[in-house]
């Protein structure tokens, strides 16, 4: 799970924990956690991400491992579009990325905040339509609330088990 400071990476992966397991508080991460959670019968074992300026470099280096992506972001944080943009683009362009065609998940997070821009717009920002090469889909949510996880995880399960069908054919 990839996506710049304060998009809501942790507070994502906490919402999905059992209740019991959950934390009142939400730190930020720095450099990497391992998380684990159930949803729908599977394990998600999730590497959460520092999207701090610093840590950032440290992304490409799970790049090989992954079966699945999700990339925050903070849909009311309009000023920092260009970066995500920019971050997006980078993991698309990675040597290590660009040859597994591993399903991407956007989660347009914090839709519940006032001026929270929509899933489209989100799209057009950080050009999302022009990924053909590979699946990928952008799901309103509330991380706080969870609105939205479940439809974002669903899809994103689905899709994995596709791209690990069409690795063993």
């Amino acid at each position: 799970m990839i996506g710049l400071d304060n998009s809501g990476k942790s507070t994502i992966i906490n919402q999905m924990k059992p209740h019991e397991d959950q934390v009142t508080q939400v730190m930020p991460s720095i450099g990497c956690s391992i998380e684990k959670f159930i949803f729908n019968n599977t394990t998600f074992m999730v590497h959460d991400m520092s999207g701090q300026g610093k840590y950032r470099n440290l992304w490409e280096n799970y790049y090989n491992e992954v079966d699945g992506v999700a990339f925050v972001v903070d849909s009311n944080d309009r000023l920092r579009m260009a970066v995500v943009r920019d971050e997006l683009r980078l993991l698309l362009d990675h040597k290590e990325f660009a040859q597994r065609k591993v399903p991407l998940l956007i989660f347009a997070n914090k839709m519940d905040e006032k001026g929270a821009m929509r899933t489209s717009d989100i799209s057009d920002s950080i050009g999302l339509n022009s990924i053909i090469n590979r699946n990928w889909h952008i799901c309103a949510t509330c991380a706080i609330t969870g609105q939205g996880l479940n439809d974002g995880f669903q899809w994103l399960l689905e899709n994995i088990r596709a791209y690990m069908e069409s690795k063993s054919n």
